[in-house]
């Protein structure tokens, strides 16, 4: 084996394709031609003497040499950028890119500013946030930290909870008016609800009374959305009420567009937590927006600290 010729870039490039399974995608997300990465990968193995992976049509394969030189280049990289992360520690400053995931109507809405903050505080810290409301695979989307509301089942990521996320029921003051204000939660029978599709259980409300006894109500209605801006929209709109997290209502109920509805009674509120790739945790960067992210949350309206 010539070790010359195993490079950091080899390396970084065999790892992305092992994570992701895609030439095409590490291709995409390394900004260079997919010609480029396989040159890596091919170079890589020619100068271990074995190959590390698999390749059909369809998919690519880590083979069992494969599966343990990923393991080992996992820690070499890490390693080597905890130590340039060090380096520059040294002297003063922590630099590089923070890859975040945050769930879409949060970010919008707030948690875009806390990065906005963050950065200012730390201007040579970059982050790259993308907002989706789908239950990514960090390690596989090369993502560092995740924003996640609501309970997130045993993860071999690091969990870092920053409190929980109240809600309440809302409606427009105009479609309350029409149709009613409702007194007690059996009144929401006869109202139209707007429903969250991708919820589970959102085909009944679970409210808790000033007694502390729960009750549950059905909850129905015409629209259905999967996006808590649309639903956002939809109560302004007058299309009928609903549950929603305080940050996503709050300017609206201050000026009066929209309004609570049953304010004695409570529904369960949702975990707002940090996931956090494990191997990137130490790294310098990584660790002050988790830090900061911790410290700031409690600022997001009707996020209150556990």
């Amino acid at each position: 084996m010539d070790r010359s010729d195993v490079t950091l870039e080899r390396m970084r490039s065999f790892v992305r394709v092992a994570e992701r399974g895609s030439l095409t995608a590490v291709a995409r997300e390394l900004n260079v031609g997919q010609s480029s990465v396989t040159r890596h990968l091919r170079e890589l193995e020619q100068a271990l003497g074995v190959a590390l992976l698999t390749r059909t049509t369809r998919r690519v394969a880590l083979t069992e040499e494969g599966r343990r030189y990923y393991a080992h280049a996992v820690q070499i990289l890490r390693l080597v950028e905890q130590a340039a992360d060090e380096a520059r520690s040294a002297g003063g400053t922590a630099a590089g890119v923070v890859r975040v995931s945050c769930t879409a109507a949060l970010g919008v809405r707030h948690m875009s500013r806390l990065i906005f903050a963050f950065q200012d505080r730390h201007p040579e810290i970059a982050v790259d946030l993308s907002l989706t409301d789908e239950r990514i695979d960090l390690v596989r989307e090369g993502v560092d930290v995740a924003v996640r509301l609501g309970p997130l089942a045993d993860s071999a990521m690091k969990l870092r909870r920053l409190g929980e996320s109240r809600r309440i029921l809302v409606g427009a003051p105009e479609y309350l008016a029409q149709h009613g204000r409702p007194a007690t939660p059996d009144d929401l029978a006869r109202l139209d609800g707007v429903r969250m599709s991708n919820v589970a259980g959102s085909d009944a409300l679970a409210l808790e009374g000033p007694d502390g006894a729960v009750c549950a109500v059905p909850f129905g209605g015409r629209l259905r959305v999967d996006h808590g801006l649309a639903a956002r929209e939809a109560y302004l709109a007058g299309r009928g009420v609903g549950p929603a997290h305080l940050w996503l209502v709050d300017d609206l109920l201050a000026d009066g567009r929209l309004e609570r509805i049953l304010p004695d009674h409570a529904l369960a509120p949702t975990p707002l937590s940090l996931l956090i790739a494990p191997e990137r945790a130490d790294i310098a960067r990584v660790r002050l927006l988790v830090e900061f992210l911790a410290a700031e949350a409690s600022r997001i309206p009707g996020v209150e600290r556990l």
